[in-house]
């Protein structure tokens, strides 16, 4: 009964995934923004965003999209409404255009109800197209993938997918992954994590604080359920269209039911205090390295420190396809007596992105 309902709401978040895959087409916009090449070439489509260094556009006549060096890109020309981010961490919500010249290095930005600004091209550290919708705000990602092994006939499926909702100054995200392993003579292994943050960016530049909240089953470390809720400040200390890295400090609390056994509390409360990282990587041609971890010392149980990483490497295969290669691990120092402490594992597929990513 417990894996058909964990299988139960795993379908459900495929299908809400799927509807907001499906959604995407009508988001679309006018392909009528101009990219102005340093050599001349001149391109007419739809500014999706910058990021990473590369500009990428969708054309009417392309299945897809294509990536722009954004270093090689002279102007660009276009009515729509983007969040700019610089690398001091100001973001603006505007509509952006080039000065005219024949390699100009800064870019007009007209804010919603601000004065025309004057900035270096190089200053900015992502653009992502917007609009005033509710629904266009919104992208994502969806990763499905599985693996067999006829020897012990092993099979592994792994689900993930995130969708994020960006405003001016503030934004959210929501995560979701699920592995389930089986194989001939062993209990079948399940893995479900579901994360949420919202964060919103301070009147000091590169500060923002951020609250989120999780939900994690994991029949390795014999947690039926864990609920958690915390909160903290953090700061951007690299953020280019290369490089993005940050750190937050806070609090926390997690509640974890545990299976039953005969020397274990069915249920514990702990009070966290939080320390986590983030580091994104970017290159051309669409290769990126998410890195994230989190050290989580109890404030109420002297010695016990909880702490995770979760990694994933993007690979552009081609169009809005990646493929996609994950590693995940959990740790306790002080679990119950007969449960595990740690939880890791791999798991590899193909990614859809939708949206505005």
């Amino acid at each position: 009964m417990r894996l058909e309902r964990i299988a139960g709401a795993r379908m459900s978040l495929i299908l809400l995934s799927l509807a907001a895959c499906l959604a995407y087409p009508a988001w679309a916009r006018d392909k009528t923004d101009v990219i102005v090449m340093k050599n001349g070439d001149r391109i007419t489509g739809e500014i999706k965003r910058l990021e990473n260094a590369v500009l990428t556009v969708s054309l009417d006549w392309v299945d897809g999209s294509i990536s722009v060096n954004w270093l090689q890109v002279a102007r660009i020309e276009s009515k729509a409404l983007f969040i700019v981010q610089l690398q001091d961490g100001t973001v603006y919500s505007a509509r952006v255009i080039s000065p005219e010249g024949p390699a100009p290095a800064s870019l007009e930005i007209q804010p919603e109800g601000q004065e025309l600004l004057v900035i270096e091209k190089k200053q900015v550290s992502a653009m992502t197209q917007t609009s005033e919708g509710f629904l266009k705000r919104f992208s994502g990602v969806i990763t499905l993938g599985s693996t067999y092994s006829k020897g012990n006939s092993a099979t592994q499926y792994n689900i993930s997918s995130e969708l994020d909702y960006t405003q001016t100054r503030w934004g959210g995200k929501v995560d979701y992954t699920s592995n389930l392993t089986s194989s001939t003579g062993a209990s079948a292994s399940t893995r479900n994590q579901l994360e949420a943050s919202a964060y919103r960016l301070l009147r000091w530049k590169n500060y923002f604080y951020q609250g989120e909240g999780g939900f994690l089953q994991s029949s390795t470390q014999g947690i039926h359920r864990q609920a958690s809720v915390g909160g903290g400040i953090g700061r951007f200390l690299k953020n280019t269209n290369r490089v993005r890295f940050s750190v937050l400090g806070g609090v926390g609390w997690q509640s974890t039911h545990y299976v039953p056994t005969t020397q274990a509390e069915p249920v514990q409360n702990v009070a966290v205090g939080l320390i986590s990282s983030s580091l994104q990587v970017f290159t051309f041609k669409r290769t990126t390295l998410d890195l994230n971890g989190s050290v989580a010392p109890a404030i109420n149980a002297q010695g016990r420190v909880f702490s995770k990483v979760n990694a994933s490497y993007y690979l552009k295969v081609f169009g809005k396809i990646d493929w996609n290669f994950s590693v995940y691990a959990n740790w306790d120092t002080q679990p119950p007596p007969h449960l595990a402490g740690t939880d890791y594992g791999s798991s590899t597929g193909l990614s859809y992105d939708f949206g505005n990513k």
